[in-house]
């Protein structure tokens, strides 16, 4: 926002054509001055300027006059036009492509062919792992059915390869009776592949078992068993698509068996990795879910009871996805939301931020009033004015116990259809009866939940799932319908990854005669690498600024070429289509069309980032959209209006039919390092031209394998791509052509230049002379150097200095070395197509320039002395002779000093403006020489925050108070002896409490956390013309004019140096800054457009809903607790936990 006119920095716009002239001499006039208003002396200027100018012997020298100042820059555009024109090489280029006009051809990218025949090949690609996926999940299924259930089965009876069995070998925290665990464990070999990006054996599967699950256990053992032969349809699958990656079943027990096997990827610390809490587990076993979290907060609950609640609730809010909505409250005799949102909310990785955080500010006071707590999530959930999932509706409760069973409220909201189902969660230990929270679940279709201890809380928070997906198994065929995930960052190291998914039911009866089981068994899964589908795409034909993208129903990006996120963390990569560019009404329209299911086509004009995202164009840009069959993806096409044609390069037959090593061909040569001294040095894009040439970040590198293996391969080759290596070959000679024609006989020297160069489509960059490759810091891939990019979507000259950040060391002025890029697009018509298929430019001596800069901007030719002026004079003020008065810059269209005519400021070129004269840069953008942008990259990867309390997992061990120690009735509720087990729970698993969820689950090299970080940009504003302005800041107030250089990306300013400081108070900003985002609670309020999966179960006449959950109803028996957990302590293998035991009894 600007800032008022009339403050400190601001500005007021002159009249149109000339500036007061004020005495340099004497002091200005001040706030209390007499005489007219300052208004009026505004309109009295051209009046006073006259005889001030005219009069002889006046005591004082003027400020430049506007029509100085337009002949200043006349005189620098036709400098710069001059330079482009005799070394740019534009016109020579065209002329050469014209020459080779039999050498390629002009090819013609058509929107609505290329988005259709992309979006067929990729529903090929998913339609072959959903053929693997059916056949994986029918096998599974079978399988079970024929099992018979073993009672008395023993561990020695299993023989499988256990993928953390190495990481736990050499664990010192293992406990010893692990290892020697009767298990038998395979020992298996491993080879590196490349498509795994990991070490993998084909012949094998490989079994994950959560920390927190006891191996030896009979529900386990006998998962193991009947899971066993699915190796053979693994195998087969991959025997019929050699591309498959990860195939994966996910059991509802926990255990994961995937294949090809490679060993576990084991955090530094605990391993807490549990499928059925990773994205696509969770997508695949139950339809989206709306969910209301009520929390007990009266006064009963406290210290430890309290603490397990709030964790409780963080680990239930991770069992969501972007599909479910959710909202958190706490009641005593009232209850209120937890945090700002006011109903239910997408469960998203930033409103559960909201939740975690706002859930860690609960307070324990008051009585136990159920009702209210439970009227508030009926009425959140009958609420229809809101977007929502509007499938599963839920209540989880969590409380310490209560007399009152609020039957009542369930009559009134709930029955008798039984919509929303109830699961109660009893918390900490106690010694209430149980019996009310039981029947409380029982009468309405959930479950009860018993959470003792920490060590209860993951697995308690994450079995309502198999309630959820009771109407899924009875549905039957109906509901196995394949789903597609979000993006997400592959546990085992593959990268980013979507995941196909399918339920598997089990199909056996309790008996004969029996009603069908209800349980789901699991989910299987088969992975997708994102760059699998990439090279489905087509890379370089759609030119430097076209691109493909994908998004899914909630539209979020599948592709895109700024879905680059930074680091490998838990969340699912949801980075929203309106956040990965720049938003804008026309872009709402065409995200809701494709989620949708729309196809459409859409010119428009919008706003693009730079590469470096330190600029800002607004270009033109063609949309094209279908959907995906099949899948819940759309996919768009966008190319610039001159990325319609583009060049093929179509190599003679005299030439193809030389059956020689293409180091043969014609103009090959100029590739060859012993070409570079006379033709200048050239960067080779490095793409994919052949299956086997050899990458390297080093182009040099590069270069030397690219020219070997070209030893070898002739020009019809197959195992090269003839589009790449044909086009490389084409614009090499162009280029060097380009150095006969235009470079190689013109002195660099006399007009101040470091260097000249030109980038091609081809993947060529040549910079002349070979000596100022040495100081090319540019991308030698054109489509990702930003110079290259924005000289195709901007006419005329584009000016890039060099990138200084403000944190950093000066610009070292040394050698001559520091140079400031000139690039244009070189444009051209064959038969009516226009292409853009290269840009060329040159690079200029910073310190020459900035010298020839106060000339041009002089009141003298080149012939004549410089005449300084003096009281006794009557002439204008220049740049060159009175820069200790005038400050003259040029700043680019970014904000970023170009070039200066103060000495001091030379190595602060490519610095923001702001950071060199924040007073004036302020001024140029209340008068809208510039517009500011504001955008939040979620991509964003900090350092870690220092451990605290806050989050999912816990951080520590709850410490009792001195009133807790004296009060009886904490003795008598059991909480000392809560206590006393989370003591040992940190003997055993001492690094649980310590574990940053970052690190302990996933990628161990991980040492981020992801973050938002606010983005500022500027751009020229609608400004065009001349402008005289006076920065108003009472005895400080400072003349400037400002004024655009015609095709050039540069705006002229001239301005009186300040005379004090006093009006630096504004100062813009245009650094990257961390951030929390737009605030929440107002984004919620207006949700952007999205639309659930097209299927929904959560209802089925015939579900059993009589196993909803038993707990023990007595107190539990300190001498019986203390005596397991010392024997947990004297060695013996930690058998399963209460909740396991529960979960076994229920597969039964």
């Amino acid at each position: 926002m600007a800032v008022p006119a009339r403050t400190c920095g601001s500005s007021r716009p002159g009249p149109a054509r000339t500036a007061l002239p004020w005495p340099r001499r004497g002091p200005r006039p001040g706030p209390g001055a007499s005489g007219p208003p300052r208004p009026l002396l505004l309109l009295l200027q051209p009046l006073l300027l006259l005889p001030l100018l005219a009069a002889p012997g006046a005591s004082a020298y003027s400020f430049p006059q506007q029509h100085t100042m337009q002949h200043w820059a006349r005189r620098l555009e036709q400098e710069i036009d001059g330079v482009m024109r005799i070394f740019g090489g534009v016109q020579q280029l065209r002329e050469i492509y014209k020459d080779n006009r039999n050498l390629f051809e002009v090819q013609e990218n058509e929107p609505q062919k290329l988005v259709e025949k992309v979006a067929g090949d990729i529903e090929s690609l998913l339609d072959r792992k959903v053929q693997a996926l059916k056949r994986l999940a029918d096998a599974a299924e079978n399988f079970q059915k024929a099992h018979r259930w073993q009672d008395n089965i023993k561990e020695e009876d299993i023989v499988y390869y256990d993928a953390k069995a190495d990481a736990e070998l050499d664990d010192p925290e293992i406990e010893d009776v692990e290892r020697g665990s009767k298990v038998s464990t395979l020992r298996l070999d491993f080879v590196e592949d490349s498509n795994f990006k990991n070490k993998v054996n084909y012949s094998y599967t490989a079994v994950q078992i959560p920390t927190d699950i006891y191996k030896g256990s009979t529900v386990i053992l006998n998962e193991l068993n009947w899971t066993e032969a699915l190796e053979n349809v693994f195998t087969e699958n991959r025997r019929q698509d050699p591309t498959l990656l990860w195939q994966v079943f996910g059991s509802a027990t926990g255990v994961t068996r995937y294949y090809p096997a490679t060993p576990w990827r084991a955090p530094k610390k605990i391993d807490l990795y549990d499928v059925r809490r990773r994205p696509w587990y969770i997508q695949g076993a139950s339809s989206p879910k709306d969910m209301v979290i009520i929390v007990d907060v009266s006064g009963s609950v406290s210290g430890l009871t309290l603490k397990l609640m709030k964790t409780s609730v963080c680990e239930m809010l991770d069992t969501l996805s972007d599909d479910d909505y959710v909202n958190v409250a706490s009641f005593n005799e009232k209850a209120q939301p937890v945090s700002c949102f006011t109903h239910l909310v997408q469960a998203n990785v930033r409103n559960k931020k909201v939740f975690k955080e706002a859930v860690q500010g609960m307070v324990a006071k008051g009585t136990t009033g159920y009702k209210a707590g439970f009227e508030y999530a009926f009425d959140q959930l009958q609420n229809s004015n809101i977007t929502r999932a509007n499938c599963n509706k839920m209540i989880m409760m969590f409380t310490d116990g209560g007399e009152d069973r609020v039957q009542d409220v369930f009559e009134k909201y709930n029955w008798p259809n039984r919509t929303v189902r109830v699961f109660t969660f009893s918390v900490g230990q106690h010694n209430y009866d149980v019996t009310p929270l039981q029947w409380m679940a029982c009468a309405n279709k959930g479950y009860y939940f018993e959470i003792p201890s920490i060590g209860a809380i993951r697995i308690n928070t994450q079995e309502y799932l198999d309630v959820l997906g009771r109407p899924m198994v009875l549905a039957g065929k109906e509901a196995k319908q394949v789903q597609w995930t979000n993006v997400y960052e592959d546990a085992l190291g593959l990268g980013l990854v979507v995941t196909g998914t399918l339920p598997v039911f089990n199909l056996t009866q309790d008996g004969p005669g029996e009603k069908k089981n209800q349980l789901i068994l699991g989910v299987m899964g088969i992975d997708v690498a994102l760059n699998d589908i990439k090279r489905l795409t087509p890379n370089y034909t759609l030119g430097a600024n076209g691109y493909v993208f994908a998004i899914d129903l909630n539209g979020y990006v599948l592709l895109h070429p700024n879905l680059k996120p930074q680091s490998n963390f838990r969340e699912p990569v949801t980075l929203d289509f309106l956040d990965a560019e720049l938003e804008d009404e026309n872009k709402e329209e065409i995200r809701r069309s494709m989620i949708d299911g729309n196809r459409g086509h859409k010119q428009i004009r919008t706003l693009v980032k730079s590469l470096d995202e330190r600029y800002i164009d607004e270009v033109t840009r063609n949309y094209t959209w279908v959907p995906i069959r099949n899948t819940n993806y759309s996919l768009g096409l966008v190319l610039p209006p001159y990325g319609t044609f583009y060049l093929q390069a179509n190599l003679s037959d005299q030439i193809l039919q030389v059956k020689l090593p293409i180091s043969k061909l014609k103009d090959f040569e100029f590739l060859l390092p012993s070409s570079f001294e006379s033709e200048g040095h050239v960067f080779i894009a490095p793409r994919e031209y052949c299956k086997d040439l050899n990458a390297s970040d080093n182009n040099t590198e590069f270069l030397k394998n690219f020219i070997e293996l070209m030893e070898k391969v002739t020009p019809d080759s197959k195992q090269c791509n003839n589009f790449l290596l044909h086009n490389l070959i084409l614009d090499t000679g162009v280029t060097q052509q380009l150095v006969e024609r235009a470079w190689r006989d013109q002195d660099l020297n006399t007009y101040s230049l470091l260097a000249v160069f030109a980038a091609t489509d081809g993947g060529i960059t040549r910079v002349f002379p070979n000596k100022a490759a040495e100081d090319w810091t540019e991308s030698p891939e054109p489509f990702s150097a930003s110079f290259y990019r924005r000289s195709l979507d901007n006419r005329g000259y584009v000016f890039k200095p060099p990138h200084q950040d403000a944190l950093l060391r000066p610009l070292e002025l040394e050698n001559d070395t520091v140079g400031i890029l000139v690039s244009t697009a070189v444009e051209f018509s064959l038969g009516g197509r226009t292409l853009r298929p290269a840009v060329v430019g040159v690079k200029l001596d910073l310190e020459a320039w900035a010298e020839k800069f106060k000339v041009l901007a002089s009141n003298r030719t080149h012939q004549d002395q410089p005449q300084k002026c003096g009281p006794s004079s009557h002439c204008e003020m220049d740049c060159e002779v009175n820069n200790e008065d005038l400050l003259c810059v040029l700043i680019d269209d970014g904000g970023f000093l170009v070039l200066s005519n103060q000495n001091h400021q030379w190595d602060q070129v490519g610095r923001f403006f702001s950071e060199v004269d924040a007073n004036l840069m302020l001024a140029l953008y209340n008068n809208s020489f510039y517009t500011r942008k504001e955008s939040y990259d979620y991509q964003a990867a900090c350092a870690p925050q220092p451990p605290g309390n806050l989050g999912a997992a816990p951080r520590g061990v709850f410490v009792p108070t001195i009133a807790d120690f004296l009060n009886l009735a904490w003795w008598t509720s059991a909480a000392a002896w809560s206590l006393f087990q989370q003591l040992l729970y940190g003997l055993i698993y001492h690094s649980w409490f310590q574990a940053d969820p970052a690190e302990a689950e996933g990628n161990p090299e991980a040492r981020e956390s992801s973050c938002v970080m606010k983005q500022t940009q500027y751009y020229f504003g609608s400004v065009n013309a001349s402008y005289n302005a006076i920065i108003d800041c009472g005895n400080c107030s400072r003349l400037f004019h400002a004024q655009r250089l015609t095709n050039t990306n540069l705006l002229f300013v001239v301005a009186e140096k300040p005379l004090c400081s006093q009006c630096e108070a504004g100062r813009l900003l245009q650094k990257e800054t961390h951030s929390d985002g737009p605030e929440q609670c107002e984004l919620v309020q207006r949700p952007r457009y999205r639309r659930g999966p097209h299927i929904c179960f959560d209802y089925n006449a015939t579900e059993d809903t009589s196993d909803c959950g038993r707990g023990a109803s007595f107190p539990p028996s300190l001498s019986i607790l203390v005596s397991l957990q010392l024997l947990l302590l004297l060695g013996l293998p930690p058998g399963p936990q209460a909740p396991v035991r529960a979960q076994a009894s229920r597969r039964l």
